[in-house]
């Protein structure tokens, strides 16, 4: 006999994860946001697998979710959107140098990296986080299971402290849609 799904347990565990100290760093996050895009700054967002589409889905959502009411959204792009750039830079350069060159040619001082990690270990993640930051690019993760490394490098960490891949990735989009809907109903 199958078990029965338990949507209950599942969304309880999300918001289990959500406390004071993970709204204030979601906050920070916001704030910096709507400085970025009242300067006109690049807002870069890197991730993997699961984590790589969600850079693609939160990039769209700052674009024209945000930006509805203004007729102009963030500056932004995922940094995992482009087949080509990821293939000729993997194949060339190796798979851990993906975001980091692309970002020495876009990124600039003041803009903003966002890094998606359920584990906080892959090495193109800490690559680009390590570059963001000796050329003056606010760094912001948000992170699953213990962080890993790019917790103790990112300057700014939203961190869950989950061991669920699933739910680290579902924890991506709610705070990318809480930051969205933020800046669609500030002024």
């Amino acid at each position: 006999m199958n078990k029965k799904i338990d949507s209950k347990k599942y969304l309880k565990k999300i918001n289990s994860c959500f406390t004071r100290e993970i709204d204030k760093n979601i906050q920070k996050l916001a704030i910096s946001l709507k400085y970025a895009w009242k300067k006109n700054k690049n807002i870069f967002i890197c991730g993997n697998g699961g984590s790589a589409a969600n850079a693609m889905h939160i990039a769209n959502d700052f674009i024209y979710g945000a930006g509805v009411k203004r007729n102009k959204g963030l500056k932004v792009e995922a940094l995992t959107a482009n087949s080509s750039i990821l293939t000729c830079l993997a194949n060339d350069t190796g798979y851990e140098n993906i975001f980091l060159e692309q970002l020495k040619v876009k990124a600039e001082k003041g803009d903003i990296l966002i890094s998606l990690s359920g584990s906080g270990n892959s090495q193109n993640v800490i690559n680009a986080i390590n570059f963001a930051k000796k050329n003056g690019v606010k760094t912001f993760s948000i992170l699953g299971f213990d962080g890993g490394k790019c917790k103790k490098i990112s300057e700014n960490n939203i961190h869950f402290q989950i061991n669920d891949m699933q739910i680290s990735e579902d924890l991506q989009l709610i705070t990318g849609h809480l930051c969205m809907q933020w800046l669609l109903n500030t002024k």
